[in-house]
């Protein structure tokens, strides 16, 4: 790839800051989608930091709670497991605990994977869904207003895992992939569809992710071996909200905790 990616990252001095921060910026983006287009489409990742951001932004007694236009949001996911939705590392029950079964959501505004069913079929009904939520025709893709993503320790991103077929889907828009690494199946959405968003952030924390983010985003590039890779989005402009554990191994920030990495191909 030819084009320039502008990273632009934030970094807080801890997991509790960071959790705050990303609950104003989602908070603020969804502002912003509902003003232009009258509603936020939004999709999430499951794990231990969107989880911290979920019950901020699902406490009354919080100023985002108010603030959030709770009835002009619609909430997707980004990827899901294949177990039933009350299964404990079902990526819709840790959203449901956090944070719909407080906000004022309604069943119509929320949009499951089935990771219950066969993976091929889940992520066709997927696909389906999307394709009828954003009006689609033909080779068209998804616009999402949002699209927040982690990183795991090994450089994958939603479930697009190193050395697995879903690096190479470019014609659909939600993947059945086949992971061996963790013997499992899940559902994704592909990575064209994660590029095409309005705002596209990684959410990450811990001193672990500090030696694979620094390759990932400073590194010579092997998608094959770091799927995180691939998230180029559309807009030029990718965004990091990160701890300073996470930041340890990237430039140097300036005085409000603000850094630019800047990428050509």
């Amino acid at each position: 790839m030819g084009n320039k990616l502008r990273i632009m990252y934030q970094v807080e001095p801890d997991g509790v800051a960071l959790a705050a921060l990303a609950a104003v910026h989602l908070v603020e983006l969804v502002e912003e989608a509902v003003v232009a287009r009258g509603r936020a489409r939004i999709a999430v990742s499951g794990g231990s930091t969107p989880k911290a951001v979920f019950a901020l932004l699902a406490d009354y007694r919080r100023p985002w709670f108010a603030r959030m236009p709770w009835e002009k949001l619609e909430l997707f996911w980004v990827d899901e497991r294949c177990v039933p939705p009350d299964h404990a590392e079902s990526n819709y029950r840790m959203t449901r605990e956090a944070l719909l079964d407080h906000v004022p959501l309604n069943p119509q505004q929320i949009h499951r994977m089935e990771g219950e069913l066969e993976p091929e079929v889940a992520a066709a009904r997927y696909e389906s869904e999307l394709r009828n939520s954003f009006r689609l025709e033909g080779a068209e893709l998804p616009r999402f207003d949002v699209v927040a993503l982690g990183m795991g320790d090994d450089g994958h991103t939603a479930s697009i895992f190193p050395h697995t077929e879903a690096i190479y889907e470019m014609m659909r828009l939600v993947a059945a992939n086949r992971v061996p690494q963790k013997d499992a199946w899940r559902i994704t959405l592909t990575w064209p569809v994660i590029n095409q968003a309005r705002e596209v952030f990684f959410l990450l924390a811990g001193a672990a992710k500090a030696a694979r983010l620094k390759e990932v985003m400073l590194g010579p590039r092997d998608v094959e071996r770091l799927p995180s890779q691939l998230i180029r989005p559309a807009s030029g402009i990718l965004t990091l909200l990160l701890d300073k554990e996470a930041a340890a191994q990237l430039p140097a920030t300036d005085g409000q905790g603000r850094g630019l990495i800047e990428r050509v191909g």
